[in-house]
């Protein structure tokens, strides 16, 4: 009735909560599923990781920003020359000069007055920045479908397995009638027999579906980022769930391509790219810089003819790189091409997995519709079979067949409700609706 792959999901949840170390009970979290996505918007761990990376972004582009402004230093030294000396002119005129110890302290501030480079990596930074709050919104929107579909998927568990229980106790009250109908003569053996092997696989199934119940509740549990030995609780029910969706609103939502946040992430890339050209292209531009510098001497030599102060300017200007520069550009074209392919191709995507999605959820409301008229039918054909059976019309082999193709009805009713919702879930995902 479940997907492999939730299935799959299941079987992680269970190692998660074995290698998790115990701790002290807590009081059990009543949820509804407005609740359960605020409590996930606020404890899942990817979310907040999420978060974490836009700190990063805001920090790297303050660094960047950072590093065209004015920049200040200070620097001492001290040196010693073993009493080296040097002699200054011939003859009469020669002078030995004695090497004393020297030690300054040098204060220097520097200025960008321009650089091409750095104006194009503050604008790429701040698209980074942009990137990274691109990426916190795609994770909440997966993180909310997540923690939405768990919840779905929790209720579908609950309500099959209500039907079990449900199931189980009319054949358990089956088997006591038919136990005195046995006893009075009316029926023999052998039709007891046959029911009570329908009661003992119902009995099996209950399990399984209180086993389907915990793996699900420990799904939404991970998902929601709730400690693994806290209660949760559902408020709402599948009925509720059902009775509030709006299907038809979701169908004849338009589809704005801009509003996607994949688009959005697309149309990002391709504006990096897009400034990655500018920033090879700025390499043939000149730079300059400003610097002044301030050295006191704190041991000065005899014969000293620096200044103190010191006060100019940097030019920097490209002039030969035998095509290095020009290859680099290029690449950079290329680049951009490249990802201006891969939007174009996400466009087309998304247009057609929007079709797909609505199909999807026109097809998932109508099989939910038939199967939920098939139920009903199921339910009659049994019931009839059973009171024509109390009456000696109809056989126990009767009543166990209808019984099972009315429990097979209502599994595949289960079946299209989860299908129902998740093809729900996906279409609003696309449509960013969550």
């Amino acid at each position: 009735m479940l997907k492999s792959s939730i299935i799959n999901s299941f079987l992680a949840a269970i190692a998660f909560m074995l290698y998790c170390p115990e701790s002290p009970g807590r009081d059990t979290l009543h949820l509804s599923l407005d609740n359960a996505r605020d409590y996930a918007l606020e404890h899942n761990i990817n979310l907040i990781n999420a978060g974490l990376a836009i700190d990063e972004a805001d920090l790297s582009l303050r660094e960047t920003i950072a590093g065209g402004l004015p920049q200040i230093s200070a620097e001492a030294d001290y040196s010693y020359y073993f009493e080296s000396t040097a002699t200054i002119g011939m003859g009469p005129q020669e002078m030995e000069i004695t090497f004393d110890p020297t030690s300054n302290l040098v204060l220097s501030a520097g200025q960008m007055i321009f650089s091409g480079s750095y104006f194009v990596g503050v604008q790429m930074a701040r698209l980074y920045q942009e990137v990274s709050e691109a990426s916190h919104q795609r994770t909440e929107i997966e993180v909310l479908s997540q923690v939405i579909q768990a919840y779905y998927l929790v209720l579908v568990s609950l309500e099959s397995k209500k039907i079990i229980a449900s199931n189980l106790k009319n054949m358990e009250e089956v088997l006591e009638k038919t136990r005195a109908m046995v006893e009075a003569g009316v029926v023999e053996e052998l039709d007891y027999d046959q029911l009570s092997v329908q009661a003992f696989m119902l009995e099996d199934a209950l399990a399984d579906a209180e086993r389907q119940v915990e793996l699900a509740v420990n799904m939404l549990r991970i998902q929601m980022g709730v400690d693994v030995d806290r209660e949760i609780e559902l408020t709402d029910n599948l009925g509720e769930i059902l009775e509030m969706a709006d299907f038809e609103g979701s169908l004849i939502s338009p589809f704005r391509l801009e509003d996607n946040v994949d688009y959005q992430m697309m149309q990002l890339q391709a504006n990096i790219a897009e400034k990655q050209v500018d920033m090879e292209r700025a390499a043939y531009l000149p730079s300059a810089t400003g610097f002044y510098t301030f050295t006191e001497k704190l041991i000065k030599p005899e014969f000293d003819i620096t200044p103190n102060h010191v006060l100019g300017v940097n030019v920097s200007i490209p002039i030969f790189s035998s095509g290095e520069r020009r290859s680099r550009v290029s690449q950079a074209r290329v680049n951009l091409k490249s990802v201006e392919n891969e939007k174009k191709l996400l466009t087309d995507q998304l247009k057609i997995e929007e079709r797909q999605l609505r199909f999807n959820l026109i097809n998932a409301i109508r099989r939910y519709e038939s199967h939920q008229a098939n139920v009903r039918v199921a339910k009659r054909v049994y019931e009839d079979t059973y009171t024509r059976y109390e009456q000696g019309l109809a056989s126990s082999i009767n009543v166990t067949t209808t019984h099972n193709t009315y429990l097979e009805a209502e599994n595949s009713y289960i079946s299209s409700v989860l299908h129902l919702l998740e093809a729900h879930i996906e279409l609003d995902k696309l449509l960013h609706d969550i």
